[in-house]
């Protein structure tokens, strides 16, 4: 009697313990839920984390870690479905008012509804690269909520599922934000910033260089090395600072991660510092890292070799400097509205010697600046020297229209010639003339 009356009780307490789970709070709340009530939960989750930061959120948006640094975004979210926004990504980094919203679809989403600084990422017709035209920089306004971990709500982008977290912003976010400006200015240069960058890396006894080549607008850079026979290359995003710039993936020094790049405006470098001796250190030059013999063939004795910028065609190619520019438009602004400078071609060894022809539209005839020729075989570079003027029937003075623009070409420290590895428009190869002191350069085609 004793085991039935056991078996009894055991029956009886198991069928109460399904009973009491049967009736859990927590239980009924998952099993009862349908989809729909999970997603209306998750946007109210989500609408409040969104109000609960009293500073709003700070994000740093890499919309392509491939090819696009990071732009910081600041947002603060406001009861009314309202959004205050401010971002990095020009010279405008006041605060912008537009619509958010919540949005129910398979997932919760971030929507901002109304255009604001985030939307400058994703318009196509804006790239900063030829590889990225009719695509913008990548960019999304609509964002997958995903949760949040340790205080932070995480994202993924509509167009390319990545990773997007926002932290909460602090108010000195906000007063900083307009500092990243000058920074961002520094590293991009000016007019006048010489051409050409290096990457030097001090592993406390030995320094490594390397090419760098970077776009500003792309936030993007290509570090080459420049050691004989090396193949060694790698990728650096940037996003900006009130002090310098942070640099992903961090650049690897002796087992030391380089990352945080401090901007030093007395030598206009960008220094990152690890222990022991080791550094990384971004700066321009003046000199292309990599020198070529080019020039050889254009020098006295050679066979006739002529080169011309046309601008029709060349005055927007990537390789045509923006101060060469500046000196085209001086000296076009002297001229009647119906003339400007066609072309600036240089004939070399021709049997009337070398000269400069430059051409013009608008019915003015050509100017002649004949040359002599030599090097400097050292820096590899081409020295032209002033012999005389002509208009093609007799001597003339210097042209004063032309002074600043031909002081390029007459410099005394001389030119770096370069044959490059692509094409404009047409078959011709291309040459560039860059300057030895400045931010001159300018493209021609071998005609």
């Amino acid at each position: 009697m004793k085991v039935k009356h056991i078996y009894k009780y055991l029956m009886l307490a198991f069928v109460a313990i399904v009973l009491g789970a049967c009736t859990s709070t927590e239980a009924d709340q998952k099993f009862d839920e349908n989809p729909l009530e999970r997603l209306n939960a998750q946007k109210k989750e989500l609408n409040d984390l969104l109000l609960s930061s009293a500073e709003g959120w700070k994000a740093v948006y890499y919309t392509d870690t491939t090819q696009l640094g990071g732009w910081t975004h600041l947002f603060k979210f406001l009861p009314d479905g309202k959004v205050d926004m401010a971002s990095d990504f020009d010279d405008d980094t006041s605060v912008h008012r537009s619509q958010y919203d919540v949005q129910l679809g398979s997932t919760v989403s971030l929507v901002f509804t109304t255009a604001n600084r985030i939307h400058l990422l994703s318009e196509s017709d804006n790239y900063p690269t030829a590889a990225l035209v009719g695509k913008g920089y990548l960019g999304d306004f609509q964002f997958f909520y995903y949760g949040q971990e340790n205080g932070e709500i995480i994202f993924r982008t509509n167009r390319n599922f990545r990773e997007l977290r926002f932290v909460k912003a602090k108010a000195q976010d906000w007063t900083d934000l307009p500092k990243n400006t000058p920074i961002i200015e520094a590293i991009a240069g000016e007019i006048t910033s010489p051409l050409f960058r290096l990457l030097e890396v001090n592993d406390g006894s030995t320094v490594k260089q390397y090419e760098f080549d970077f776009n500003s607008d792309a936030r993007f850079g290509t570090a080459t090395s420049l050691a004989v026979g090396s193949d060694e290359g790698f990728g650096m995003t940037f996003s900006y600072t009130p002090t310098g710039a942070v640099v992903k993936p961090a650049v690897v020094v002796k087992g030391q991660k380089l990352s945080n790049f401090t901007y030093d405006a007395a030598s206009n470098t960008f220094i990152a510092t690890g222990t022991g001796g080791v550094s990384a250190t971004i700066k321009y030059t003046n000199a292309p890292p990599r020198l070529t013999d080019d020039y050889k063939k254009l020098l006295s004795g050679q066979p006739q070799f002529v080169v011309g910028y046309i601008a029709s065609n060349l005055y927007t190619a990537s390789t045509t400097s923006d101060y060469f520019r500046v000196l085209i438009n001086k000296a076009n602004a002297t001229l009647p509205a119906n003339q400007s400078i066609s072309r600036v071609q240089i004939i070399f060894n021709s049997d009337f010697g070398t000269y400069i022809e430059y051409r013009f539209n608008g019915g003015k005839p050509s100017i002649y600046h004949n040359l002599t020729t030599s090097s400097n075989d050292t820096n590899k570079t081409l020295i032209l020297t002033h012999d005389s003027w002509d208009n093609g029937a007799a001597l003339i003075p210097a042209p004063a229209f032309l002074k600043d623009l031909d002081a390029e070409f007459t410099n005394p420290a001389g030119l770096y010639v370069k044959k490059e590895n692509f094409t404009i428009t047409y078959s011709n190869p291309v040459y560039t003339i860059t300057s030895s002191t400045t931010s001159f350069r300018m493209t021609t085609y071998q005609l």
